[in-house]
């Protein structure tokens, strides 16, 4: 289901879980822990919106690819990976947001 960048690169953190935090970054985000991998999430997040506004398509593009990556830190890290979101908005397909929004009781 997932596309093979995506493949590859959860391949590439789960690999990182056993590295030594002084030569990997991901190692050093795992070291860190949930904090600090949802800090640099939210960082992105806002680099992101920020890029959004500004209209830069390659600052956009390069942001999103950021905030993604980190996302994709998070995933590994909780012991998920892009199959388990890509599955999700697969289950989402066709669904009004209106009404897949109201099933989850948001």
């Amino acid at each position: 289901m997932e596309s093979t960048i995506l493949t590859r690169l959860a391949e590439t953190l789960e690999s990182r879980k056993g590295a030594d935090p002084g030569s990997s970054y991901v190692a050093s985000l795992y070291a860190k822990g949930t904090d600090a991998i949802l800090k640099k999430i939210g960082e992105e997040a806002t680099e992101t919106v920020i890029a959004g506004k500004g209209g830069d398509k390659l600052q956009i593009v390069r942001e999103t690819a950021d905030l993604w990556f980190h996302c994709l830190v998070l995933l590994a890290h909780s012991g998920l990976g892009p199959n388990d979101v890509l599955a999700e908005l697969h289950r989402r397909e066709g669904i009004s947001g209106v009404d897949e929004k109201a099933s989850r009781g948001c």
